[in-house]
């Protein structure tokens, strides 16, 4: 009977809830243990009245001897309700006073350690059936939870915290049974068993779960058929590719239909590039403002490649401006990218407001761009279609360059330096304004996505200063965050790296190496990607079935050990992972390799029906078992030039190898042949007979 009416107590508090001393510290009348922390979220609470600390052994050694309950609180530096929570309850002496008294108080920021963050994600989804952030858990002394939640309101979060202690103190057995079988519940999570059923990847099978997922499409709008709206780019990245490898035209015309309306959306800035974090209508109008490096890199990926088969010039714009935000706003001097801008910034008034930044009044534009403002007013809809709120617009397209061209007599190319003239002249003036905070942390798995996005958009463009940019962040990876054991580390802040590196940041970097080496022909970067493999496979995986764990065995343990499989924003690590595997069981003839990718795609197989969507990644590499891939090898001395025009095709198929010499790699070995340049296609290790002209190679590959 206890036990039932703890479990109703724990039910209705969730429904309440949808260094030494420095100058600069004694400025502020409260300063706790975050002010030697370098993540910019933790040191936003660093002047708090909470007792906060971070997470360490240090902190859970000294929760276990007071046997005190931990309070733990993750969130991200671009969070909005992040910062309300912060300012309505963590700045208040009294809410502080309760945290201090009753809890080890630990901020956790979710970017540097996603590995706590998914283990009290886990425990919130199974308590309230969903999660976000920020993300409230209470622990046992242990650090197994017992509670958990999101965003809570002051009064809701005192009561909350006042009933659990009272529990804690009078009854504390209540709290270990329910850690118990809570533990249970997160341990029963994300289980991956061995499939040990022979592995046949079919065409049929995921043109199935396409048939399935499509029910879910927004023929109108683009993306899927719900708000918030989220561009998911790596859904659209393997939808482009099956419906051109299939020739899947309807599938086409949803992806392009996509994409148009995810560049001409209030979601895409229209003045300054790149890409804010989602939509929260289901015209892809009103944003959710932060913007992160990791989803600009994978947009700049999926329309580079969309270009490529399109000729869309909508497209290459949008990898252009995308690339001018990253460089202007996201990269530092040392070449790295760093982790997001804010969703909001300052207004005159002094508070902070979301997309303060970035929203225009009428009166604002009428100013600015005097004669042009009608054409402009029509281009981005300054009226009932743009309105926001609060007399603000947020930009928005509804027609083509051509439509706008032919409505006000214009021809494309005045239209052209008209657009270019307000962008310029809007971007100044936004400049004036209070700019949103910058997360200056970098992290090497998105730090890593970026590079592949460089590489991609080298790829397609032939701009040798995406390549440039490219190398330039490969080379801080190899000389800053590559430790002494050959592993990596996740993390790196005013000149250190201080956190061990995750499944993610392998995968991720892996995958950027590979697409370097593929573009420059540098087999440093194949050399880096093997080493890598190599080092997870000794740290991360698990024999039993052939995934590979989220954190290292060197890592302190947690409550589980998670594998982490299912692909979300960012494709899971184990996906990735497996067409790292994929890729590398063919540069390097490696059996192993080949054999491992294969079991991985066939253990995610029988969930895959059921969501197709969170598993594209993995449907993706499926594509390369139900299609003919191509080992094209290019050997002489215009190999660079070979490969540039071969890479103005779209040819998703194949992977690339390629030398100006004698070479000892599998594929290139006792194939240079001096003032010759020749291309090897080669399929299931059988080779046709080489050829020096890339169209014949296309044709070969297109056979």
């Amino acid at each position: 009977m206890h036990t039932r009416i703890f479990f109703f107590l724990l039910i209705t508090i969730t429904l309440l809830s949808c260094k030494s001393e420095t100058s600069e510290q004694m400025t502020h009348e409260f300063t706790n243990d975050l002010i030697n922390e370098t993540s910019p979220y933790l040191l936003q609470h660093a002047h708090n009245p909470v007792n906060w600390k971070p997470w360490n052994d240090g902190t859970l050694k000294e929760a276990k001897e007071k046997n005190k309950l931990i309070l733990i609180s993750i969130g991200y530096a671009a969070c909005h309700w992040c910062h309300v929570m912060e300012r309505e309850s963590f700045e208040d002496s009294l809410v502080a006073k309760i945290m201090n008294d009753n809890f080890i108080n630990i901020k956790v920021d979710r970017e540097e350690r996603p590995d706590v963050d998914q283990v009290y994600m886990n425990a919130v989804q199974l308590i309230t059936g969903g999660g976000g952030w920020p993300l409230n858990a209470i622990a046992l002394p242990d650090g197994r939870p017992v509670w958990g939640g999101t965003y809570f309101k002051k009064e809701q979060w005192i009561r909350v915290l006042n009933q659990i202690s009272e529990v804690y103190r009078d009854t504390p057995e209540k709290l270990v049974e329910y850690a118990d079988k809570l533990e249970e519940g997160i341990k029963s999570l994300d289980i991956v068993s061995l499939n040990t059923n022979e592995a046949n990847f079919e065409q049929a099978f995921i043109t199935e779960a396409i048939s399935k997922w499509s029910k879910n499409f927004d023929n109108d709008k683009g993306g899927i058929n719900r708000a918030p709206k989220f561009m998911m780019p790596n859904n659209l990245h393997f939808l482009l590719r099956e419906a051109y490898q299939n020739n899947d035209e309807e599938l086409q015309e949803y992806v392009n239909l996509s994409l148009t309306k995810i560049a001409y959306g209030g979601v895409y800035d229209q003045i300054g590039g790149g890409f804010s974090r989602y939509a929260v209508d289901t015209k892809w109008h009103v944003p959710h403002f932060e913007k992160m490096l990791y989803d600009n890199a994978q947009l700049v990926s999926l329309y580079s490649d969309a270009y490529l088969i399109t000729k869309n010039p909508l497209y290459k714009s949008v990898v252009y401006e995308t690339l001018e935000f990253v460089e202007r706003e996201l990269t530092n001097t040392d070449g790295t990218f760093y982790s997001s801008l804010d969703a909001d910034s300052d207004t005159e008034d002094g508070e902070l407001e979301e997309g303060a930044y970035y929203v225009w009044t009428k009166p604002e534009l009428q100013s600015l761009l005097k004669e042009d403002y009608v054409i402009f007013e029509d281009y981005f809809n300054i009226n009932d279609y743009g309105f926001w709120e609060h007399d603000n617009y947020v930009l928005i397209r509804d027609k083509s360059d051509t439509e706008i061209a032919n409505d006000h007599g214009l021809d494309q190319n005045e239209l052209s330096k008209k657009l270019a003239k307000w962008k310029l002249l809007l971007l100044e003036e936004r400049a004036k304004r209070s700019r949103p905070r910058l997360d200056d942390k970098v992290l090497t798995s998105w730090n890593a996505l970026m590079i592949k996005g460089y590489a991609d958009a080298y790829r397609v463009f032939n701009d040798s200063k995406f390549l440039d940019s490219a190398i330039k962040n490969g080379n801080f990876i190899i000389n800053k965050q590559i430790k002494e054991d050959g592993g990596l580390y996740h993390n790196y802040k005013v000149g250190k790296s201080t956190i061990n590196g995750y499944l993610e940041d392998y995968a991720a970097t892996i995958e950027a190496f590979i697409s370097l080496y593929e573009n420059s022909l540098d087999e440093k970067w194949l050399t880096n990607a093997r080493n890598l493999t190599n080092y997870a496979f000794d740290h991360f995986f698990d024999d039993v079935n052939k995934m590979f764990f989220f954190t290292s065995n060197e890592d302190t343990s947690l409550v589980t050990r998670n594998v982490e499989y299912r692909d979300n924003v960012i494709p899971a690590s184990n996906s990735i992972m497996a067409k790292n595997l994929f890729k590398l069981s063919h540069f390097f003839d490696n059996e192993a390799y080949a054999k491992t990718a294969k079991s991985m795609l066939n253990n995610v197989t029988p969930e895959i029906t059921q969501y197709p969507s969170g598993f594209s990644n993995w449907l993706d590499l499926m594509l390369n078992y139900t299609n003919k891939y191509y080992e094209v090898a290019i050997v002489g001395k215009d190999a660079h030039e070979k490969i540039k025009t071969l890479n103005q095709t779209y040819l998703p198929n194949i992977m690339l190898i390629g030398s100006t010499s004698e070479n000892e790699l599998p594929l290139l070995k006792n194939r240079y042949v001096e003032d010759e340049t020749f291309i090897y296609v080669c399929v299931n290790k059988a080779c046709k007979l080489p050829v020096s002209e890339v169209d014949k190679a296309i044709m070969l590959i297109k056979e």
